[in-house]
């Protein structure tokens, strides 16, 4: 294997429920075997969920890719050998001894997933439009009437309530109301 000074994402296939471990040891590794100038990245992506359940929100984390770390390095026998050695590691994705990167487009996607689910978290949304709902807190506390329209990016419900003898659609936060 002849030594690629360019930079790559590489994906390291690890034992089931060590991914923290693994990111962990070869953190360790990197700094005691000097390898700083060769591997640059350590990562074990994963998305957070938020569910409301009987009332209650709940944060919820799961990793994108189970059994898996990518790893950001230069190629080389050194890098390769260093990470390949790393307790809880075993193996590179590819073929035999050859690691094949990330594309470009696949690490973008990573990445986009990635960065907006620690900016933005899902919301897990049990109504759909029609369903009536009560709302249990804020400004329209008690108000109840029929989901218009849902905004999962965001956790936000539109929703239509009589204020002053007239229907008016209304936009609060998931969290605060109830599926009737």
């Amino acid at each position: 294997m002849e030594s690629s000074v360019e930079r790559r994402w590489y994906i390291v296939q690890t034992y089931a429920g060590y991914e923290n471990r693994v990111k962990a040891n070869l953190e360790q590794r990197i700094a005691t075997m000097g390898m700083e100038d060769r591997i640059f990245n350590v990562l074990v992506p994963i998305e957070e969920k938020v569910t409301v359940k009987d009332g209650k929100t709940k944060k919820v984390t799961r990793k994108l890719f189970p059994s898996y770390v990518l790893v950001e390095m230069s190629l080389g026998d050194q890098s390769w050998y260093v990470v390949r050695h790393t307790p809880g590691v075993t193996g590179f994705v590819g073929a035999g001894n050859h690691p094949i990167p990330l594309t470009e487009k696949e690490v973008r996607e990573v990445m986009n997933k990635i960065g907006q689910e620690h900016v933005k978290p899902k919301f897990e949304i049990n109504v759909k439009p029609g369903d009536i709902v009560k709302v249990r807190s804020g400004p329209f506390e008690g108000q109840v009437g029929p989901v218009a329209e849902i905004n999962a990016e965001k956790g936000k419900i539109k929703f239509s309530v009589t204020v002053f003898g007239r229907e008016t659609l209304v936009e609060t936060d998931y969290t605060e109301l109830e599926k009737l």
